[in-house]
């Protein structure tokens, strides 16, 4: 028996996502008090375990979804994923939601340069070389 299976709790830990990058959508926030202040608890359709949200990743789904009310959180769809942070002094696995990179805007293609103006003086093919002056 593991002891995560013991002591593993209704919250999402960074083992918990093994190695991948899972997208989910929020389904329900939740303010919580614990003993080093309120938090976050963010629930997803289909999930059992919750996330504590900390500052850093409610900054991140504010961005994505593009309201700070976490009533227009619920029904969006985030994307999480591990990343080692600083925490007391050693690096540890965080779970993080991925600001995803938005592509930006195709640029329209260049024009083509303008060819340069003809001079009167240059000499053009099949002008005056024996061929018959055709009308307009």
């Amino acid at each position: 028996m593991k002891t995560g299976e013991v002591y593993g709790g209704n919250y999402l830990k960074a083992e918990d996502l093994k190695g991948g990058s899972p997208r989910v959508t929020i389904s329900n926030v939740e303010l919580k008090e614990f003993d080093d202040g309120k938090k976050l608890i963010i629930s997803f359709h289909g999930k059992d375990k919750t996330l504590v949200c900390n500052r850093t990743n409610s900054s991140i789904i504010e961005e994505v979804v593009g309201s700070d009310d976490t009533d227009d959180w619920i029904g969006k769809t985030v994307q999480l994923t591990v990343k080692k942070v600083e925490f007391s002094g050693r690096l540890v696995p965080a779970i993080r939601v991925v600001l995803e990179e938005r592509a930006p805007a195709p640029r329209p293609a260049p024009r083509p340069a303008a060819p340069p103006p003809l001079d009167p003086e240059d000499h053009l093919p099949g002008v005056g070389e024996g061929e018959p002056d055709i009308p307009f």
